[in-house]
């Protein structure tokens, strides 16, 4: 030790170090929470919603019933025949089934993370392991979704694409405002 550092009254070079390796892990811990914390809170946010959420999720989540009613109202003012309507329908509601599935495993992995959190010690691999986890299930959602997305617009005119697409961005345009 330097002669010129002034130790604190009554503590020793190797207590100093004892405390600064404390609030060193401290911060690592804390480093860890925000992690864990954050990959739990945007494994939520990134969930498709089945309740006036955004995107393709609006249309996928649910009940059967619900999904009919959001593909019928997706659907109005498009002059969508019965034939179309039905065959969104199907499309909407077998991906509606299949993500359902997919959120039931994520929550499971929202559900490990959680408890990684509140053990004792946090283990940093255990959270990377479930963090790359929760990214491989938002990408199968993400590709589930588009390949709906696709299905449907194989189904719809290029015309009543058009017009959805201009009524998707009115409603966004709409959201934006709310903040």
């Amino acid at each position: 030790m330097d002669k010129t550092q002034v130790m604190p009254a009554g503590v020793r070079p190797v207590q100093a170090r004892a405390q600064a390796q404390s609030r060193g892990l401290r911060w690592v811990m804390l480093s860890m929470l925000v992690a864990v914390s954050a990959t739990v809170a945007m494994s939520a946010w990134a969930q498709p919603m089945g309740h006036g959420g955004g995107g393709g999720g609006m249309m996928f989540g649910g009940s059967p019933e619900r999904v009919a009613r959001g593909v019928d109202h997706m659907l109005d003012g498009l002059n969508a025949t019965d034939a179309q309507r039905a065959q969104v329908k199907q499309i909407a509601q077998a991906a509606a089934a299949d993500l359902s599935a997919q959120r039931q495993s994520t929550r499971a992995l929202r559900d490990k993370a959680r408890d990684i959190f509140a053990a004792p010690v946090v283990d940093a691999a255990a959270a990377e392991s479930v963090r790359q986890q929760l990214v491989v299930k938002h990408d199968e959602s993400s590709r589930r979704t588009l390949q709906a997305m696709l299905d449907v617009s194989r189904v719809l005119t290029p015309e009543q694409r058009a017009k959805m697409a201009e009524r998707m961005k009115q409603r966004g345009a709409r959201h934006d405002g709310r903040g």
